[in-house]
């Protein structure tokens, strides 16, 4: 009797290493698509802890911007995405230091926000190194009745 030669692949060994492999590959692809933040806006950049909050008709975005002046933060708010952008001024260089820890710091963020938020009529205030964005909601259009003539 002669052995059975297999010709046909539909019967194979499901390598795990290889789907992570591939998975890593796919990720890898993906991200350099996406420019990092650090590409964007140097090394120096950081992404600022933020909370956002819901309140009746409202939503509520707090963040904190330690040592940044309000002339140098920049709000947006595209696509209900609400992007955050400030800096520190970059102090001339002195003389007499003995150490300098305290450098120019960039904040970039980009919240997404819930649908229905509108700029108009916002509202943000900066006290202590804390942002509180205010921005209003507008009620969804309901479904109208169309008449058929």
């Amino acid at each position: 009797m002669k052995p059975i030669k297999r010709t046909d692949r539909s019967v194979y060994s499901w390598d795990p290493f290889d789907e992570i492999r591939r998975m890593q590959e796919y990720m890898g692809q993906m991200f350099k698509t996406y420019p990092t933040l650090e590409s964007r806006f140097g090394t120096d950049t950081l992404s600022p802890l933020t909370d956002v909050a819901e309140d009746g008709d409202k939503v509520i975005v707090t963040t904190d911007l330690p040592g940044i002046d309000r002339e140098n933060i920049e709000l947006n708010l595209r696509d209900n995405v609400l992007v955050i952008s400030a800096g520190k001024e970059k102090e001339a260089e002195k003389e007499g230091y003995l150490r300098r820890e305290r450098s120019f710091m960039r904040y970039y963020r980009e919240i997404p926000l819930p649908d229905g938020v509108t700029e108009e009529g916002a509202n943000a205030q900066l006290k202590n190194g804390v942002l509180t964005v205010t921005l209003p909601k507008i009620e969804p259009v309901t479904g109208k009745r169309i008449q058929i003539e």
